[in-house]
């Protein structure tokens, strides 16, 4: 028989929380959108943290994420990583403690209903933990249903803050957008009585960056000025020569679209490099010719990219992905990351979603990007960033940023 799909709000030993305020859904052009434990291979759980349960039915983990739709190439890096990283943390066994960790993916397509349809399917076959969501809006819906549930509940590549803090029973396991632009802030040394110009399409995405940048930066004492493109502009110019006569100190650009190229030759043409220090956020690996001759002249913000860290984690990724023909690239740490953490849950509560909970929150370890935290106040994933530069087809680390140093602010309870 299937388990009720909802338990009555007085069931929930655990109050709701909110995100963080003022962000909301906002994504970068980047998304449309461990220490002595079972991080490491072969580790075990903590030593008096789980139960003895070998030999006991799996535990059923749903992977619902993109397969399909605009986002499908995100969500392909974040089902490989996730693979890898189930290799990882298992030691190759796919168990934990005797018990075995059975996956079901599930296609959403980057479509809320069709994600809230297949987690409540799979909720209602016994599933307690839910991972993937390679949207924004896809995870904002998945994590009341989670709440309502009381399932365990990883999101995945979505960057929005809103994710962080919603509720106890939702966490992350990638970065969020509060710490792109404070990566971004950081190619200047101070953003206090600087000039800030958001470069963007005037639609939902652009005017949605142009308001976290206000909110971020803005806070911080730069002044903030939005310059926002007609998406359906054929001819550039006149906007790229706003930007250079703007000359702000700051030019973040975050832009989605075919006209990437375009765009990015606009601005080379009118001389804007030359006035500004120009910052958008590294895509996967296919976008890159987009950025042609202009590659050199741009800082390069990214919370993953193939080099940018080389630990045992690390490591492991790359081995893994190699081995399947795959290879290193913006989401596949994110996918890594969450099995990580599931298999540290499961492996401290295999049966009790509230323990999996509690194992997750304040749990530190390492992975593939460096040292990681789940700060247990509001779930936010406290990790390092990166400042990139980019020739060609090759990605160069420049500097590697402390999690403490791009650390969102607590979300409201």
């Amino acid at each position: 028989m299937s388990r009720p799909l909802a338990r009555p709000a007085t069931a929930s030993r655990r109050p709701a929380r909110r995100g963080v305020p003022l962000l909301g859904a906002a994504v970068l052009a980047l998304v449309l959108a461990a220490c002595g434990s079972p991080g490491a291979p072969g580790a075990a759980p903590d030593e008096g943290g789980g139960e003895d349960t070998a030999g006991g039915e799996p535990v059923k983990v749903g992977l619902v994420y993109s397969q399909t739709g605009p986002l499908a190439s995100y969500g392909e890096q974040y089902r490989a990583g996730f693979e890898a990283g189930l290799d990882y943390a298992t030691d190759g066994t796919g168990e934990v403690e005797g018990r075995a960790i059975e996956v079901v993916e599930a296609d959403d397509a980057g479509d809320p209903a069709k994600a809230v349809a297949a987690a409540t399917d799979l909720i209602g076959q016994g599933t307690q933990v839910l991972a993937g969501s390679t949207a924004s809006g896809v995870a904002l819906q998945v994590a009341p249903l989670a709440e309502e549930n009381q399932v365990l509940f990883v999101s995945g590549p979505a960057a929005t803050d809103g994710v962080t803090g919603v509720n106890d029973y939702t966490f992350r396991s990638g970065r969020q957008t509060y710490q792109d632009i404070l990566t971004a802030a950081s190619f200047l040394e101070d953003v206090d009585g600087k000039t800030v110009t958001v470069f963007a399409q005037d639609n939902a995405f652009g005017q949605a960056n142009a308001a976290a940048v206000t909110a971020v930066l803005g806070a911080q004492g730069a002044t903030v000025a939005p310059l926002l493109v007609n998406p359906t502009a054929t001819d550039l110019t006149p906007f790229a020569r706003q930007a250079a006569d703007a000359a702000p100190d700051l030019l973040f650009v975050a832009w989605a679209g075919a006209n990437a190229a375009q765009m990015w030759g606009s601005l080379e043409q009118q001389g804007v490099f030359a006035t500004s220090t120009v910052v958008t956020g590294l895509d996967i690996k296919p976008s890159w010719s987009a950025f042609g001759a202009s590659s050199a002249q741009i800082s390069f913000l990214s919370h993953f990219f193939d080099g940018a860290a080389d630990n045992e984690a690390y490591r492991a990724l790359a081995t893994h992905l190699e081995e399947n023909g795959q290879e290193v690239d913006l989401f596949t740490n994110d996918g890594f990351v969450a099995a990580q953490m599931i298999v540290h849950a499961i492996g401290e509560s295999p049966d009790e979603v509230d323990g999996m909970v509690s194992a997750l929150e304040g749990w530190t370890f390492e992975g593939p990007k460096g040292s990681m935290e789940i700060r247990a106040e509001d779930h936010a994933v406290l990790q390092p960033m990166f400042q990139v530069s980019l020739e060609g087809e090759e990605a160069t680390l420049v500097g590697t940023l402390d999690p403490a140093d791009v650390a969102p602010p607590v979300a409201a309870p």
